[in-house]
């Protein structure tokens, strides 16, 4: 899909899920109130069937709280006092039966109250205040169903403002890059989409196309995230080489089981070149790998379709990560209650073993004495099939 300034090509549909229309113009979002006009189509529907938002008071009357809830006109509007304390969201158990359901009818719109800017060494070297917590998606291996327990759809925070103005003010105190990292050799890497996915939130509010504008004329920055949602409108963004979305790839077989509601692996694949043309840097985050009967083989025609499918152009910007399963016994229990079928293939305690995370989490890995040679094997595999594909760690 060929893009020009200004707007987009409606082609490929059967991917993308339909035309991306309108003007693309970006803003310069500090401390006055975030209104870029960016493409916007309605979600497709199936991902996001909004019957209720809950809402706090504050972010109700807050200009990006009213065009958020302009999208959902129809939508119930029930009042909550906060974001975090939602008891028939994230205290009822029998929510579990009701997973998908709720993630696909609830939204709630809140206010993020640490705004700050904290270092992390992975993918990037700063992580962003969340314009966004939970995910209208539900891949069984992810962490945040945790945070606020049970399905957590998601809720949208509507101080873009204060959350713009915060980074801006980060970036501006670190300067120029002195030298490089894991995650750029010459820009500071700040990662928007720790708690949710950042191209389904585009379908919910204006917030990620407001980051995407003000990254584009930091000097010295530029911003991340990971998706598994094909968004169309992304096209219409101009980010000028300044945001890198990182598509989260494994093969097909699998994610079938365990990316549920999900845009299809191949549908991602087939998205980067166009992304690429549009002033995106895309790379790829192959995991969580799930050692099964033939994963490797499986692995190495995974790669194999991307060599095939993707132009030299976006080949040679490709660099990726590749993490292994992480898993824990509390997101067992859940997942049994919604998709055990996820579980026979997550849950695997005869080659996994304790691991406490940074953050002191209790969670199982595959153990090491196994682990080390597979992680080896892979990066050797990706190698041999996508050469032009940096590794930026593997773990």
């Amino acid at each position: 899909m060929a893009v020009a300034r200004g707007g987009t090509r409606a082609a490929q549909l059967d991917l993308f899920g339909g035309p991306a229309g309108g003007p693309a113009a970006g803003n310069d979002v500090g401390e006055r109130e975030a209104s870029a006009t960016v493409p916007w189509t309605p979600p497709a529907p199936g991902l996001l069937d909004i019957e209720r938002v809950y809402v706090e008071p504050a972010a109700r009357e807050h200009p990006r709280g009213q065009a958020i809830l302009a999208r959902f006109p129809d939508a119930e509007r029930i009042e909550v006092a906060s974001h975090w304390r939602i008891p028939e969201l994230h205290g009822d158990p029998e929510q579990a039966a009701r997973w998908n359901v709720t993630k696909r009818t609830s939204l709630v719109l809140g206010a993020k109250r640490d705004v700050g800017c904290r270092p992390y060494e992975r993918s990037c070297d700063f992580v962003a205040p969340s314009v966004a917590n939970g995910c209208a998606m539900s891949c069984a291996y992810c962490y945040v169903a945790r945070r606020k327990g049970f399905a957590n759809p998601i809720t949208a925070f509507v101080n873009i403002d204060q959350i713009a103005a915060s980074i801006r003010r980060h970036a501006a105190r670190q300067g120029p890059k002195p030298a490089p990292t894991q995650a750029d050799p010459g820009l500071w890497v700040y990662e928007l989409g720790t708690n949710s996915d950042c191209a389904v939130d585009a379908k919910v509010s204006d917030n990620i196309a407001d980051l995407v504008a003000l990254f584009r004329d930091l000097p010295h920055a530029k911003a991340t995230f990971a998706t598994k949602y094909v968004n169309p409108d992304l096209l219409g963004y101009e980010p000028r080489g300044k945001t890198r979305l990182r598509f989260s790839l494994m093969p097909e077989p699998i994610a079938r089981v365990t990316d549920v509601r999900t845009s299809p692996v191949r549908a991602r694949i087939a998205a980067i070149d166009d992304l690429v043309a549009a002033g995106w840097e895309v790379n790829l985050n192959f995991g969580p790998v799930i050692v099964t009967d033939g994963w490797l083989q499986a692995w190495r025609g995974l790669f194999r379709e991307v060599a095939e499918t993707l132009s030299a152009p976006a080949r040679a910007q490709l660099a990726a990560e590749v993490i292994f399963l992480t898993h824990s016994a509390e997101l067992h229990e859940i997942n049994l209650a919604w998709h055990p079928t996820a579980e026979a293939l997550l849950w695997r305690p005869e080659i996994q073993e304790p691991k406490v995370s940074g953050t002191g989490g209790h969670n199982l890995r595959y153990r090491l004495d196994h682990k080390r040679g597979w992680v080896r094997d892979l990066v050797a595999t990706l190698r041999e099939e996508l050469p032009e594909c940096s590794v930026r760690y593997a773990f």
